[in-house]
């Protein structure tokens, strides 16, 4: 199951490509060069801000927001499970694993990251 998050945006047309706000996320603005550009920003500063958390703010309901007259307010759907999986961070752990399997590794030049990380990914059905 996925975990699909929708929040409400503001482009702000500039004389290039629009600024884009997401009042819900502190912090929230990126840039785009045209409508598409921008969109994909805000989804992919949205997924940025809230990777490291599990507790979202609430989205406003669109209706409630307030904007210029050229301001243009739309949403943007992001699947949170989806873009961990896109754009994970390493970590570093420290594993005991017999020492022939290592030696065996080396010898066919295993990356043992690599080999754990498949591993990881076959035992949680990902």
């Amino acid at each position: 199951m996925s975990k699909l998050l929708v929040y409400p945006v503001v482009l702000h047309p500039e004389d290039t490509g629009y600024t884009v706000e997401v009042p819900d996320i502190t912090g929230g603005f990126t840039q785009g060069e045209d409508l598409t550009n921008a969109l994909e920003m805000a989804s992919d500063m949205i997924g940025l801000m809230l990777e490291d958390t599990t507790n979202y703010p609430k989205p406003s309901k669109l209706e409630s927001i307030h904007v210029a007259d050229n301001d243009i307010k739309t949403i943007v759907a992001i699947d949170m499970d989806d873009y961990r999986r896109n754009n994970p961070k390493t970590i570093r752990k420290t594993v005991t694993v017999p020492e022939y399997l290592v030696k065996m590794g080396k010898e066919k030049n295993l990356n043992f990251s690599a080999v754990l990380t498949k591993a990881l990914k076959t035992e949680l059905n990902l």
